[in-house]
Order: structure tokens, then C-alpha cells, then sequence
């Protein structure tokens, strides 16, 4: 029979749906990244965000490494054993696409300050007796908007962009010679600063590693427009964390929806998410990494997960499998 291991508090999530659809019999185990170590010995099948030689010296039966995510960040592809596959999971694009065009609508029109403001009886709109009425606001049509990575969440982001009327640039790690309908232009790396030039709105998709971990720091940061607005929803070490609170507290950047942090919890109880006090910015969305976390998600990768211990089981390659780096 096969064991399989899920570590993690979002490993542990995706257990009891995969359970649902395995068609073969398999004992499943469920506990925390160091924790589960010691039951490792006979586990065919570790599902994890995160993989260390520590784990790998434990598991010498191991024969996939299943990221139940898109990131590899946590990875140590180095401690893979030469008969240990690792594959990850997509499936979350649309929802994260979703995500980032509500968040640049939200950030647009002000919602979360007319909404605090409205509970409170003060109305700032055209409809307030003996005020001003407020300056009109802008639309997402005409605007230009910047992705940075576009893999299976900017092309799936560059789709919806493109039904609200927004221009498109983005880049990735090659240039792209065909364009999709409605993207000006896929190019290289090279063409970074450009992009952040031009960006009405810039939508952070890209992996981290050693090449993007603070990315775009103070210097970058000052290349975008004073009115423009940032979504990332890759991970916040692509951003210097004080050179972005710095641009944010100080209107060099209009406002920012940050789903993902710096800080994360490891016990129970509040955790901040960053050592900056991003709280106190009223130009600013936080939400707790959930951006993807839909039912959408939940299903395409409990059935791939499923799909790839059964492919496992039969000696096959499993789906999405990562190449060694080289």
C-alpha cells in the first residue's frame, strides 16, 4: 500500500479532498514540516510546500516530492534522492486573476475608505448636501497594465485585462515573439524599467529566486508614476520591504494590494506580516495569501495530487514534473 505524507498547514488543507478522489488504496499521514520527519521512514509520497535534506535523509523510500503550489522557493532540489521526482500544482489562475482585477477596481474607486466613511453616515459622493463633490474617478479603460511573469497567472490576468479595455505589457524570463490579443508586448527581462514606466497598474506574478529576491527596491520603485497602483500576489521578498512601505507611506506610489508578506505564522495567535507598519496605510489592501484559495483551485489540485500518487503507484512520470536544475 502506498503512504502518503502531507506537512505543512496547507499540505494538510488539500489531504481529506485528495483522500475523495485517490482510486487506489493509500495511508495517509498528516502533520507540520517537523513534525512529520520521523514518520517519513515508509512514506512513498511527500506533499509539502517545503523539502529539506533533513526530510530527504528520513524518507529513503521517497519517490515524489509534491508541491501542492505553483512556488519552489522552499525547495532544496539539491537533497532530491536521483529516484525522487518533483512536480508542483497550477490551477489557481483564474482565481488569482480575479483577485488582482477586483483589487485594482477596489484600489481605484476607493472602497474600503467610502465604505468606513459610509457606515458612519458621512456621504462622499455627489449626493452630499452643502459639499463639493469628489474628483471623478478613474477607470481601469485605457490604462495600462504591467505584469511581471507571464506564466499561467499574468497570461490568464492579461485575458480579463483585456475585456475591461486595459493596454497590456509584460515580461518574463524570454521574450515572446507572438502576442496575444490585447498585450503590446511580452519582452525580456531587459525590458523591466520600461514596463514599470509605463504601468498605470502593475500586477506581481514572478517566482522568487535568487534573481528576482528584491527585484525592484528603491530605485525601481522610483520609476513608477506617483499615481500608479501595485498588486503582488507572488511573494513579498521581490520587494525591499522598506523601500516599498517607504513609497507607500509617501505617495510615491498611489496604493498597493499585498497578499503576500514578509512574516508568516508559525504558532497559533496574531502574527504581523511584516517588521513595517503597512497597517497604518490607508492606501493599502492586505489580505493573508488567499488570493488563489478558491473553489477552483481546490479542485484542480486535489485531482492532480491524486492523479500523480496514482502515476506513482504505477512506476509512471508524474504530471508537471520539474526537470533537475541543471
Amino acid at each position: 500500500m502506498m503512504k502518503v505524507a502531507f506537512a505543512g498547514a496547507f499540505a494538510a488543507q488539500m489531504a481529506e479532498p485528495v483522500r475523495t478522489r485517490l482510486a487506489l488504496p493509500c495511508e495517509l499521514v498528516v502533520d507540520d514540516e517537523a513534525a512529520i520527519v520521523p514518520r517519513l521512514s515508509d512514506v512513498d509520497v511527500l506533499v509539502s510546500m517545503g523539502f529539506s535534506a533533513v526530510m530527504a535523509e528520513a524518507a529513503p523510500r521517497l519517490r515524489l516530492v509534491q508541491v501542492p503550489g505553483a512556488g519552489l522557493d522552499r525547495i532544496d532540489r539539491g537533497a532530491l534522492g536521483p529516484g525522487t521526482h518533483l512536480a508542483n500544482a497550477y490551477g489557481h489562475e483564474a482565481g488569482i486573476a480575479e483577485y488582482i482585477i477586483g483589487a485594482m477596481i477596489a484600489l481605484t474607486r476607493s472602497f474600503g475608505r467610502l465604505d468606513a466613511r459610509m457606515r458612519h453616515g458621512e456621504w462622499e459622493s455627489q449626493w452630499a448636501v452643502g459639499k463639493a463633490a469628489p474628483p471623478l474617478w478613474p477607470e481601469l479603460a485605457g490604462k495600462t497594465l504591467g505584469i511581471l511573469g507571464f506564466g499561467h497567472i499574468g497570461q490568464a490576468l492579461a485575458r480579463r485585462a483585456a475585456a475591461f479595455d486595459m493596454q497590456v505589457c509584460a515580461i518574463r524570463r524570454q521574450a515572446q515573439a507572438e502576442m496575444p490579443a490585447g498585450v503590446s508586448f511580452v519582452g525580456g527581462p531587459e525590458r523591466l524599467d520600461e514596463v514599470l514606466r509605463l504601468a498605470d497598474y502593475l500586477a506581481v506574478t514572478l517566482s522568487l529566486s535568487s534573481e528576482t529576491r528584491n527585484l525592484i527596491a528603491g530605485r525601481r520603485l522610483q520609476l513608477m508614476k506617483p499615481t500608479a497602483f501595485l498588486v503582488n500576489v507572488a511573494r513579498a521578498e521581490i520587494f525591499d520591504e522598506g523601500a516599498l512601505y517607504g513609497a507607500l507611506a509617501t505617495g510615491k506610489l498611489a496604493g498597493a494590494a499585498l497578499d503576500v508578506w514578509y512574516r508568516y505564522p508559525t504558532a497559533t495567535g496574531p502574527t504581523p506580516p511584516a517588521t513595517q507598519p503597512f497597517h497604518e496605510l490607508g492606501n493599502v489592501i492586505m489580505t493573508p495569501h488567499i488570493s488563489g484559495w478558491t473553489e477552483g483551485m481546490l479542485e484542480a489540485r486535489a485531482t492532480l495530487i491524486a492523479d500523480n500518487i496514482a502515476r506513482t503507484a504505477r512506476g509512471e512520470m508524474p504530471i508537471n514534473v520539474i526537470k533537475p536544475a541543471s
